[in-house]
C-alpha cells in the first residue's frame, strides 16, 4: 500500500532492535568485561533516520523489513509514534527483526555487532519502487543488501548514501549517487587517503568529522569545513543517523524546481551537525533523536 501523500523523504533502510550494554571501557579482542543494567530499544540506521528526518519535520516514509515478532512491534510502534509512514514496511515470518548489540563505554564511544535478520530480506515492490521515484529525497544505507541500494539509487531522483557500515562500493552504484555521506574511515576506504578523490566518483560528499564537525565536497567548489558543536558527550550511537536524517529533511526543503547548490548543502549540514550534537547528549538510538523545536533552537544559538 502506497502512502495517502507523497513523502518528502523515503528512507530504504534497516530497522533492529538494540540491545545497549554500559560498560567502563569497550572490551579488547579476547577480553571480557562486565556490564551495567542492559536496555532494549528500537534503532537501526534505516530507522533513526527516519525518525530523525520526521523529527525535523519532513514528511517521511520507510521502506524497511522487520520480522513478526515483539522486537517488530517495538520498531513499528517507535516508527508511527514518531510520525514515520509505516504502508511500505513489509513483514517476514520466517525470519525475526534484525538486533543490533550495542557496548557503550564511560565517555560515550561505541562498538556495534548487527545480526541483520529480517532487514537481509529487504527489496522494492512495486509500489515502494513508485514512491521512491517520486519522492524528492531518498536515503539509504548499507545495512540491507546492496542490490536494493542500487535499484533505489537508480529510482530516485535525488539519492543521499550513508556508505555505512564501511564497504566496498561499485562504481555502479556511485553512479546513481547525488550526494555521499561517509565518516573518515567510510572515505578512506572508497578514496585512500585523499578524501578529494570522492569527487573522482560521485558529484558531491559530506565527510563527518565526530565532534570536530565535518566538511563538504563539491565538483568545481571549494571545500566547505563546518566546525562541530562542542557538548558533553553521554552517547554516539546515534549521532551519525541523526546527521543523516535531518541533512535529509533540510535537504527536502529547497523547492523541488531548483537544484540543490553548495548554500543549500552547508545550511542543511550546519543543521545536522546541531541535530547530532543534541542527540550524544542522551542515551539510547532513536529517544536520542531530537525534535525539530530543539534544533531550531539550537541552531539559532549557534549560527545566528
Amino acid at each position: 500500500m502506497e502512502p495517502d501523500v507523497v513523502p518528502d523523504v523515503v528512507i530504504v533502510g534497516s530497522a533492529n532492535v538494540d540491545l545497549v550494554l554500559p560498560v567502563q571501557r569497550i572490551p579488547r579482542p579476547g577480553e571480557t568485561v562486565l556490564s551495567g543494567v542492559m536496555t532494549r530499544g528500537p534503532g537501526g540506521k534505516g530507522a533513526n533516520q527516519a525518525v530523525a528526518s520526521a523529527r525535523a519535520g519532513a514528511r517521511t516514509a520507510i521502506v524497511a523489513s522487520l520480522g513478526m515478532d515483539d522486537a517488530g512491534d517495538l520498531l513499528r510502534d517507535a516508527l508511527s509514534g514518531a510520525g514515520v509512514d509505516l504502508s511500505l514496511v513489509s513483514s517476514s515470518s520466517s525470519t525475526p527483526t534484525g538486533t543490533a548489540i550495542i557496548t557503550v563505554d564511560d565517555s560515550g564511544e561505541n562498538s556495534i555487532v548487527v545480526a541483520p535478520g529480517a532487514n537481509g530480506e529487504l527489496t522494492l515492490s512495486e509500489e515502494a519502487a513508485r514512491v521512491v521515484g517520486r519522492a524528492k529525497i531518498v536515503l539509504s544505507q548499507l545495512e540491507i543488501p546492496f542490490a536494493t541500494v542500487q535499484e533505489a539509487a537508480a529510482t530516485s531522483s535525488y539519492f543521499i548514501l550513508n556508505a555505512a557500515p564501511a564497504a566496498e562500493l561499485s562504481d555502479d552504484l556511485l553512479a546513481d549517487v547525488d550526494l555521499l555521506v561517509v565518516n573518515e574511515t567510510e572515505a578512506e576506504m572508497i578514496a585512500g587517503a585523499d578524501r578529494s578523490a570522492l569527487l573522482k566518483r560521485v558529484p558531491a560528499a559530506v565527510v563527518t568529522l565526530g565532534g570536530a564537525g565535518a566538511v563538504i565536497l563539491t565538483r568545481g567548489g571549494d571545500e566547505i569545513e563546518v566546525p562541530g558543536v562542542q557538548v558533553d558527550v553521554v552517547d554516539t550511537t546515534a549521532a551519525g543517523d541523526t546527521f543523516c536524517g535531518v541533512l535529509a529533511a533540510a535537504l527536502s526543503a529547497v523547492s523541488a524546481t531548483d537544484p540543490i547548490t553548495a548554500s543549500d548543502l552547508t545550511n542543511a549540514v550546519r543543521r545536522a551537525n546541531v541535530a547530532a550534537s543534541l542527540s550524544v547528549q542522551a542515551a539510547g538510538a532513536i529517544p536520542s533523536v531530537p525534535h525539530g523545536d530543539a534544533i531550531d533552537a539550537r541552531y539559532a544559538e549557534v549560527y545566528l
